[in-house]
Parts: structure tokens; C-alpha cells; sequence
């Protein structure tokens, strides 16, 4: 390590802020700003699009078809393009530029969708997917190079950065939902637009924090680069790509352009690219099946060429992928079905001593965490005033504007006789659930009683299934056909319950046994399939998801919840009957 880079890294731990240098904590606003946005968004955007189009806060009345299938594809696309950022990043423009450029580019987006048009809509859709493609893989490789030497360091940087992540969540998704569904959807998607510029202002006037790091790369770049280029032959030299594996990315990145465009096309627009059936099935899940069976098959030809440890390794990384792909098309439901579930099916009128009991909840839940990040803000203030003054300022700015919403919304609900829980209110318990349990999973997983990776593929599986077991189990005296009901919310906070210990179980599993399992030199290639396998894991859930009115009308609601109760079961049991041969596949790595 170069005399340089270790005074760098010492000098950001002479300006701390409980323990970890205040430019952490730049990036932990940052990055919350950027989570309110998206959750914001993202927490209303199907109820808008769904919702009847006539009464004081119309939406567009679009099917539920074309709602998930626009917010699948949006998804997907959300896990695929910071493939894209982050090597233009490390390449080209650098992280600091790069989270600018991305943050710029998604208040655009939010901003577009404020304004309510269809071409506005698939206009503000197109931005924050790019900008989320620059924005996203960058914070973390700033984090990384901010902590070079000091790796003891590196778990709680990362755990404060990614209370960062459910914070912004938290509270994008209670301000963005209360004020889209009492105020209007405009305000509530121009709210996330406003959040994400305040964020982007307050990231780019703090950049003296960070010194050099994240700036544009220059010669040092390019000799890991050519480095790269060495690693990156001499695996070609030891797996090339043969004609029969071009030929088959080919068939794969054709199909699954095809279906991405297709699905929302034929929902939205009545739009069908080279329409056509095949043994009973439209052309989008013809194509889906067909970029499916050829990526396995590039697999099952390609992995068998690495020496026997590397191979076996690639293939229990590649198992634990599909089980994610699964684990994401049951758990995003909470992004599709369940708000329309809660709309129509959930009894959310409380009245007398039930609506007092819940406005108590209600004020403890908004108000202590945001006092929390508030207290740490005050922490960041003290260390930084004279440095990075303006991003202060707007900083702060931009809490005395959560505040005031916040005593708003609280003065309107504590007002009221009735008390109507809105939709998106139960979203935030995701947030809210990780926020408590993260730190006793933290203290399983570094104990001795660290279960293996197959059991925790199946705990996850297991536990989000018995979300949906609930769910399902609650609505088994609705009947064939129904359109609305009046359920316990009890039902909905079990699920999220479950869903998010499952989510704690499995989720950070993938990216640690990606950096454990995968030779150095295929981390990327082996990075790109994993973040694959979340993108088709989401786009999954809501091409499936889209069908709730159907299989409610052919079947029940509690057939559709059982579907996802004992599809990921059924998994995370196959997950525990492998566990011998994932072991012995593993060579030694836990």
C-alpha cells in the first residue's frame, strides 16, 4: 500500500463521527435521499396506475396486467444497468461524477412522472433507470476505497451505510404514500423528485471530504486496467469462448430483448412483436422459456471447462442463483399484489379505542426513528460545519422539510374521528422489521451457531413462504370471483413480518458467497449472473403478480397466496436435501 494512500485513509478518520469518518455519513444521507426516492416512487406507482379514474385523487384505471408488467420490466431493468455504471465509473468518469450524474438524471426522472401523461410516465421511467445504473453501484465503491487499510472497519461501515438504505426506505415510503394518497400521486412522485435533488446538491458540495477518491481515473486506472486485460486473457486462454457459446449468448440476449419489450408492449399498448403461438404459449413466455433454456445450457457447457475445485464451486454458486431467482418472484410481491391486496381486500377503518391505540403506533413509528437519524445528523453537523458548509445547509434543509411534513401529516391523523390506515402504511413495516432484527442476525451469523449456507437458503425460502401461508390462510372465506373484502390487517403484518426474517436470512447471502465461491478473475462475469438472476427474480414476480384478478376469479384469492407459500417452501426444501452435495461442491468454504 502506497505512503499515500495510507495518509488519505488515516485522514478521514481524524474528522469522525461515532467511530467512522464523517464522509460515511455523507454517503449514508446520500444514499437515503436516493432509497426515499425510489421507495417513495415506487409505493405508489401501481396504486396510481390501478386506481379508478374519477374522485377527488384519480388514477388511470390501467389493468393490473399492464401496471406489474411496466413495474416488472422497470425492476428488472433497475438490477441490470449498474452492470453498465459502474464500469463506466471505474473506467471512464469516476464514482463521484458518476453518483452526480446518476442522482441528476433520476430527479429528472421523478420530476417527469409528476407530471401525469403517459409520455411522461415511460419518459421519467427511461431516467431513473439510467440514473440508477450510474447511481447505485458507486456509493459502495466509495465506501471501499475509503476504508483501504482498514478492513476491521469495513462490517460497520457497511452496516451504518445500509441503515442508511432502510431509513431512506422507511421514510420515503411513509412521506411519498401519505401524501400521494391524501394530497395527490403528482405531489407524492414530485416529493421523491425534490429528495433526490436536495441529495445529489448536498453529495456534491460535501466532495472536499472524500479528497481524491472517486475522482476521474487517470494512469493508475489505466495500469489496472491493463492488468485486468491480462487476468481476463489468460482466462480465455483457460476457458475461450467456443462458436456454439456466442451462438447461444446470441439466442439468450435476443429472447430476452424480445420478452422485456414484448411483455409491457402487448399489456400497455396492445403493441406484439413477431406475435405468435407456440404449443399454447403467447410469444412473451415463449421467449422468456427460450432465453431461460439457452442461458442454462451456456452454463451446463461452460462451467464443466474450469479445473475440478473452480467448477464445483461456480455450479453451488450458480444453484444458490436460482434459488434467489425464486426467493425475489415470491418476496416483490410486496411491490405488486400486496398493495392491490390491501386496497381491495384489507379492512383498514379503525374507530374508538382501535384508532387511538393505532395513532399512538403511528406517532412512535414515524416519529423515533426519524429522531434517531436526526440525533446522527446533529452528530455530522458538529464534526463538519466549517468544511462543507453548503452541504450542510442543505442538508438540514431538506430535514426541516421532513419535519414539516411529518407534524403535518401527524396533525391531520391525530384530528381525525375515523382513522383510514392508508395502503402504502404497511409497506414501511419491511423497513421498519430490519431496522430491529438486522442487529440480532448480525449476532447469529458471528456466533458458533452460524448455520451453513443451504440451511439459510431454506430458512429464507421457508420463512417467506410462511408469510404468504398467512395471507393465504386469512383469506380462505373469500369466495371464487370476489373483487373486495374486509380482512384483519393482522393477516398483512404477519407477512411482512415473516417476509422480512426471510429477507434477513437469505438475502445478504448472495453477494458474501459470490466474493467466497468465485475465482478472482470471474468475480465480475460470476456478478453480472448473480444481479441476473435478481433482475428475472423481479421481473418474475410481477408477470406473475399480474394475475391475481384472474386466478382470484377462476379460483380464490387464498389460491394465489398459496401459490407463493409452497413454491418457496418447496424450494428451500430442496435447498436442505442438497445441503450434502452443496457441501461437498463448496470444498470447504462456509
Amino acid at each position: 500500500m502506497s505512503e499515500a494512500v495510507e495518509n488519505s485513509t488515516e485522514d478521514f478518520f481524524k474528522s469522525s463521527v461515532l467511530g467512522h469518518p464523517a464522509g460515511l455519513f455523507v454517503l449514508f444521507f446520500t444514499e437515503m435521499w436516493e432509497r426515499f426516492s425510489y421507495y417513495g416512487m415506487r409505493a405508489i406507482l401501481v396504486i396510481f396506475l390501478t386506481g379508478v379514474i374519477t374522485g377527488d385523487n384519480p388514477g388511470w384505471g390501467w389493468s393490473t396486467q399492464a401496471a406489474l408488467s411496466l413495474l416488472g420490466t422497470y425492476a428488472l431493468f433497475v438490477y441490470l444497468t449498474p452492470l453498465l455504471g459502474g464500469w463506466l465509473a471505474d473506467n471512464k468518469i469516476g464514482y463521484k461524477m458518476a453518483v452526480v450524474i446518476g442522482a441528476l438524471l433520476m430527479t429528472l426522472g421523478h420530476a417527469a412522472m409528476a407530471v401525469e401523461t403517459p409520455v411522461f410516465l415511460y419518459i421519467g421511467i427511461t431516467f431513473l433507470i439510467i440514473g440508477n445504473g450510474f447511481f447505485k453501484p458507486n456509493m459502495t465503491s466509495i465506501i471501499s476505497k475509503m476504508y483501504v487499510g482498514k478492513d476491521e472497519k469495513k462490517d460497520g461501515a457497511y452496516n451504518i451505510f445500509y441503515m442508511g438504505v432502510n431509513a431512506g426506505a422507511f421514510i420515503g415510503i411513509m412521506l411519498c404514500g401519505w401524501v400521494g394518497e391524501e394530497i395527490g400521486w403528482s405531489y407524492g412522485f414530485g416529493l421523491a423528485g425534490v429528495f433526490m435533488f436536495l441529495g445529489m446538491l448536498q453529495f456534491y458540495f460535501a466532495q472536499p471530504l472524500f479528497g481524491n477518491i472517486g475522482d476521474k481515473p487517470i494512469k493508475a486506472v489505466k495500469d489496472r486496467n491493463d492488468k485486468s486485460i491480462e487476468e481476463k486473457n489468460e482466462a480465455d486462454k483457460l476457458n475461450p469462448f467456443s462458436t456454439i457459446d456466442y451462438i447461444l449468448v446470441a439466442i439468450f440476449s435476443i429472447s430476452a430483448l424480445i420478452f422485456i419489450a414484448n411483455d409491457p408492449l402487448s399489456k400497455i399498448g396492445n403493441i406484439n412483436i413477431l406475435n405468435f403461438t407456440v404449443f399454447g404459449m403467447g410469444d412473451s413466455l415463449f421467449y422468456a422459456l427460450l432465453a431461460a433454456i439457452s442461458f442454462i445450457v451456456l452454463l451446463i457447457i461452460r462451467i464443466p471447462r474450469y479445473t475440478m475445485i473452480e467448477r464445483d464451486r461456480m455450479v453451488a454458486f450458480a444453484i444458490f442463483c436460482l434459488f434467489t431467482v425464486f426467493f425475489w418472484a415470491a418476496f416483490e410481491q410486496a411491490a405488486g399484489s400486496l398493495p392491490l391486496y390491501t386496497r381491495d381486500f384489507t379492512d383498514r377503518i379503525l374507530e374508538g379505542s382501535s384508532a387511538g391505540v393505532f395513532k399512538i403506533i403511528d406517532f412512535l413509528v414515524t416519529v423515533v426513528p426519524l429522531g434517531i437519524i436526526t440525533f446522527v445528523l446533529i452528530k455530522l453537523f458538529g464534526k463538519t460545519y466549517k468544511k462543507i458548509v453548503l452541504s450542510n445547509i442543505i442538508l438540514g434543509f431538506s430535514f426541516l422539510i421532513v419535519w414539516a411534513i411529518v407534524i403535518y401529516k401527524l396533525y391531520v391523523e391525530m384530528g381525525a374521528i375515523q382513522t383510514e390506515v392508508k395502503i402504502t402504511w404497511f409497506a414501511i413495516l419491511n423497513s421498519l422489521f430490519i431496522i430491529v432484527f438486522a442487529p440480532l442476525f448480525t449476532k447469529w451469523w458471528d456466533s458458533r451457531y452460524n448455520p451453513p449456507a443451504s440451511v439459510k437458503y431454506f430458512l429464507g425460502l421457508a420463512l417467506l413462504g410462511l408469510g404468504f401461508g398467512f395471507l393465504a390462510f386469512g383469506a380462505r372465506h373469500v369466495p371464487s370471483g370476489a373483487d373486495s373484502a374486509s380482512l384483519s390487517m393482522l393477516w398483512l403484518v404477519l407477512a411482512y413480518l415473516f417476509h422480512t426474517l426471510g429477507e434477513l436470512c437469505l438475502s445478504p447471502m448472495g453477494l458474501s458467497y459470490l466474493s467466497k465461491l468465485v475465482p478472482a478473475r470471474m468475480i465480475a462475469f460470476m456478478f453480472g449472473i448473480y444481479y441476473l438472476a435478481v433482475a428475472i427474480g423481479n421481473k418474475l414476480a410481477h408477470y406473475i403478480g399480474g394475475d391475481i384478478e384472474k386466478i382470484t376469479q377462476e379460483y380464490s384469492l387464498s389460491t394465489f397466496f398459496l401459490i407463493f407459500t409452497l413454491v418457496p417452501f418447496g424450494v428451500g426444501l430442496i435447498s436442505l436435501l442438497l445441503h450434502p452435495v452443496l457441501k461437498k461442491l463448496m470444498h470447504g468454504v462456509k
